[in-house]
């Protein structure tokens, strides 16, 4: 995935994420940032590799995710590797 996909599946997840209350509540503790920031933070591909990194923290979120976005279950992490941060190598 090249790194302008990534950044929209981390823009569609972060549109997600609004919709569902209570992990926009959690996400936004885990910033600590305000809700009225994320339109301006959505623009910085750091930022939405931590989106990604949220997401990517609980597998039914990931699977809630991608059938609601039609996705295959493995994009927010094809994304996730493509943006700034994700070049960790995987061990397993």
């Amino acid at each position: 995935m090249n790194r302008e996909s990534a950044e929209q599946v981390g823009i569609q997840v972060l549109g997600w994420l609004a919709g569902h209350d209570d992990m926009l509540t959690q996400f936004l503790g885990m910033t600590g940032i305000a809700a009225s920031d994320l339109r301006v933070r959505a623009q910085e591909p750091e930022f939405l590799g931590f989106v990604l990194d949220f997401l990517l923290l609980d597998d039914a979120a990931i699977m809630a995710f991608c059938d609601d976005s039609h996705l295959p279950p493995e994009a927010p992490m094809h994304a996730r590797a493509a943006l700034p941060g994700g070049d960790v190598p995987n061990w397993t």
